[in-house]
C-alpha cells in the first residue's frame, strides 16, 4: 500500500513538471508575471539551512539532477547579459515548480477529501521534495545572482 502511494507520488510529481512548464509559459503573458518573479519565500539563511536547503543543493549538483538545467550554470567569467539570461532561466524554472506544486497539492487535497490522511501526506512529501525545494534552491539562486549584478563583479563584454 505505502509502495503505491509512493510510486503514485512520484509519478505524478513528474508530470507536474511538464504542467507546470505549461502553466508558467500561460503565466508569463499575463501582468503578473513580473510580481511572481519577485517572489521571496524564506530570505533567512538560517532558515533555509533549518530546511535542509544546503542538502538539497548537494543533492541537485552531485546526482543526475544536475544535467535537468545545463542552462543555469555560472563561468568563472561571467558578463552581465548571461547573469540577466540565467536568471531569467532561474525565474521560470522557479515558477514552474511552484505551478507544478500547486497542481500535485490539488491531488492531496482530494485524498484529504476521502479521507485518505496518509496518502495524502505521501503526496505533500513526494512534492514537498521534487516541487517546493526546488523552487526555494532557484529563490535562494536568484538572491545570489541579483547580489552579484549588483556588485558589478562581472565582465561586461
Amino acid at each position: 500500500m505505502l509502495k503505491d502511494y509512493l510510486i503514485f507520488s512520484v509519478s505524478i510529481s513528474f508530470i507536474s513538471w511538464i504542467v507546470g512548464m505549461v502553466i508558467n509559459a500561460v503565466l508569463m503573458k499575463t501582468n503578473h508575471y513580473q510580481k511572481l518573479s519577485k517572489l521571496n519565500f524564506i530570505e533567512n539563511k538560517a532558515v533555509n539551512k533549518n530546511l535542509g536547503l544546503p542538502y538539497f543543493k548537494w543533492i541537485v549538483k552531485n546526482t543526475p539532477f544536475k544535467f535537468f538545467n545545463p542552462n543555469m550554470k555560472l563561468k568563472a567569467k561571467v558578463v552581465y547579459s548571461e547573469l540577466v539570461k540565467i536568471r531569467k532561466e532561474m525565474t521560470f524554472s522557479e515558477i514552474s515548480h511552484l505551478a507544478a506544486f500547486l497542481f500535485v497539492g490539488g491531488f492531496a487535497l482530494v485524498k484529504v477529501v476521502y479521507g485518505q490522511y496518509l496518502f495524502s501526506f505521501v503526496i505533500m512529501l513526494v512534492n514537498a521534495l521534487m516541487n517546493l525545494y526546488p523552487s526555494l534552491l532557484q529563490q535562494e539562486n536568484k538572491r545570489r545572482i541579483d547580489r552579484l549584478m549588483e556588485s558589478g563583479r562581472f565582465f561586461n563584454s
